[in-house]
């Protein structure tokens, strides 16, 4: 047998694997609204299920026909769940698999769930795995223009014989194998989303965050360190090069004195206190102890929620910078709305 391919792109799939099949979206959210939009505009037959709220009449609003999840769950072929992680678990066992058909496939936007096994389909369906790695808004812009957006994708389980080619023709109607797609398990895709957001997340945010108080306290303005870190679009840009040069070959892109003080700045780096913060959250996640505490903060109604909100409210010298500088430029690009 043929050795599977790491990387799928569009010449893998076959539109044919979902001739006359149906596709229920369950979530209307952004992710949810943009992946129904492109599998219909692909010419998919696709039914959004969705409790009766706002996100529903949206859905109503675009021309989607809907219903309540049990029901677009039991009328569809491939049920694409694309519901918040925390959500799931709690309506899977009584409005999702209950209604699923024998043999259909049940596709999760994310490993989590079943990596943390906080969802256990049963044998009867196809278990997959579609992960975008792009906001919700761009999923449907990058559709759009035809450039398409990067994704991991797995067949978990294959009770009907058919998963791999239902996998790949969703993959090919949502617009994501215009860019291309990496085969990851639902475990890996989840320990590694897991392993950035607690990692290298933090320590950017703090470092932008020490960078602006540092800067400040040395007398420049705050307006344009909130323009040099990021609203001016060059780091983004900077980023962006990692991806088109690779990521130390696009340092040459760079003058002598960015090199060279760069370089000293790695050097004053504490590695050592990195690499254990790196390696004690890899433990927790990999461990599952990371999901069994928000599961416990869940159950207990997210009481570190308001901590939350509080600090990313805007309510701050950093914000109030940013706002300045949005209604000073306003209209001058679109890096700065």
């Amino acid at each position: 047998m043929a050795k599977e391919s790491l990387f799928l792109t569009r010449a893998d799939a076959d539109p044919a694997a979902l001739e006359g099949a149906r596709v229920a979206v369950v979530g209307y959210g952004n992710l949810g609204r943009s992946m129904a939009l492109n599998l219909r505009d692909s010419g998919l037959s696709v039914i959004v299920g969705n409790r009766d709220d706002e996100y529903r009449q949206a859905a109503a609003s675009d021309g989607m026909e809907v219903a309540d999840i049990g029901s677009a769950v039991a009328q569809s072929d491939v049920a694409y769940i694309l519901l918040p992680d925390e959500v799931i678990p709690k309506l899977y066992p009584s409005e999702i698999a209950p209604r699923l058909c024998p043999q259909a496939a049940v596709c999760f936007a994310s490993g989590y769930v079943l990596a943390f096994g906080l969802v256990r389909p049963g044998p009867e369906v196809d278990v997959l795995v579609l992960a975008p790695r792009m906001l919700g808004s761009e999923v449907r812009a990058s559709f759009l223009d035809g450039h398409g957006f990067f994704s991991y994708a797995s067949v978990e389980q294959d009770a009907s014989g058919t998963a791999e080619g239902r996998l790949l023709a969703l993959a090919l109607a949502c617009g994501t194998l215009a860019k291309g797609a990496m085969r990851l398990s639902a475990s890996q895709e989840a320990h590694l989303d897991l392993l950035i957001e607690q990692t290298v997340g933090p320590y950017l945010g703090a470092a932008i965050q020490q960078a602006f108080e540092t800067g400040i306290a040395h007398g420049l303005p705050p307006e344009a360190l909130v323009l040099e870190m990021y609203m001016s679009g060059e780091m983004s840009r900077t980023f962006q090069t990692f991806a088109e040069a690779g990521f130390k070959r696009s340092a040459s892109w760079h003058g002598m004195a960015a090199l060279y003080g760069g370089f000293l700045g790695s050097l004053a780096v504490d590695r050592k206190a990195m690499a254990a913060m790196f390696a004690e959250q890899a433990r927790k996640i990999v461990g599952g102890e990371f999901a069994a505490q928000l599961q416990e903060e869940g159950e207990a109604g997210y009481p570190s929620r308001a901590v939350i909100e509080s600090f990313i409210s805007g309510d701050d010298p950093l914000s109030a910078a940013e706002e300045r500088v949005r209604k000073a430029l306003n209209g001058a690009g679109e890096s700065l709305r």
